[in-house]
């Protein structure tokens, strides 16, 4: 893994990133008072990907072929329209930061996947050891009594896991298929897939949209889409510059943090202490499968 030393600009642009996605799990509560599931995932996308063709146009990158159409097609299917949606109605049943908690293990479901898929991801011990102490955390938020009393919140636990699922398989179709797409074209293609997927499914499902809304609702419908979403790709590929990709996955374990803050501040949501310490074994889980904790006791 390449594993760069993290300088100031990398830091900002880490840190901006989980506000900005930390925030959008308030926004999905804030939005979901007065919008339906679907409804509110199709404006998702639809406005990111027009403010995202804006930053196309604008810059010149060259179109995906026939081909990688289809491929970014499945990835809007698969990275856009099934996690949103599968969040989005959980959250109208559990707290925006056990969400994001929850939300929180796709880099450890990807890491799972891709070492049955991949040679180079292999599965050591201390990954091993990881992978169990992440599972320990899921079960621990989730309540080990899930199935002896399943109910809607539990459901909506499971559905954020499901969502985190749909991440980690659109990141190994991404790795298998997806090659020489510009990254920024890429998003913009996902997003554009979704919308056509979304815009039909909400029509249907939800019906004509109604826009009488609030302030409130209006301003966190822009922050999703546009800063939560289109900026939030760009701020991606920023950091994946500046950072590498290992020390990308620190932004899994700041969103929840600024996620919870958010859900404090604004709806006063306040977390039992089983998520807190659900988290906090996701997140040694997280060191042990990052491995540059033993790396330095090594040397």
């Amino acid at each position: 893994m390449n594993q760069k030393t993290l300088s100031l600009s990398a830091w900002i642009s880490l840190l901006s990133l989980a506000t900005i996605w930390g925030g959008s799990f308030l926004a999905y509560s804030l939005i979901l008072r007065e919008v339906p599931v679907f409804t509110m995932v199709a404006n998702r996308v639809v406005w990111a990907s027009f403010t995202l063709w804006f930053v196309v146009l604008l810059l010149k990158l060259p179109m995906p072929n026939l081909k990688q159409c289809c491929v970014l097609f499945v990835m809007g299917f698969l990275n856009n329209a099934i996690p949103f949606s599968l969040i989005a109605w959980g959250q109208t049943h559990i707290e925006s930061g056990l969400a994001s908690i929850l939300n929180g293990t796709t880099a450890i479901i990807t890491f799972a996947l891709a070492s049955m898929v991949f040679r180079d991801e292999r599965l050591s011990f201390v990954k091993s050891v990881g992978l169990l102490f992440a599972l320990l955390g899921v079960c621990i938020i989730i309540g080990f009594d899930t199935l002896t009393n399943f109910n809607l919140r539990s459901l909506a636990q499971i559905s954020l896991i499901c969502a985190c699922f749909s991440y980690a398989v659109a990141a190994i179709w991404a790795r298998s298929k997806l090659k020489g797409v510009n990254p920024i074209m890429a998003a913009t293609g996902m997003l554009s897939s979704a919308s056509i997927i979304m815009v039909p499914l909400a029509f249907i499902i939800d019906g004509v949209p109604d826009y009488d809304l609030g302030k409130t609702t209006i301003i966190s419908m822009i922050f999703l889409s546009v800063p939560a979403t289109a900026i939030a790709y760009l701020l991606y590929y920023r950091a994946l510059n500046l950072a590498g990709s290992a020390n990308l996955s620190l932004v899994t374990l700041l969103v929840p943090p600024m996620a919870i803050l958010w859900g404090f501040l604004f709806l006063g949501e306040k977390l039992v202490p089983s998520a807190y310490l659900g988290f906090l074994l996701i997140t040694l889980g997280m060191c042990f499968i990052d491995g540059r904790l033993f790396n330095r006791k090594k040397r």
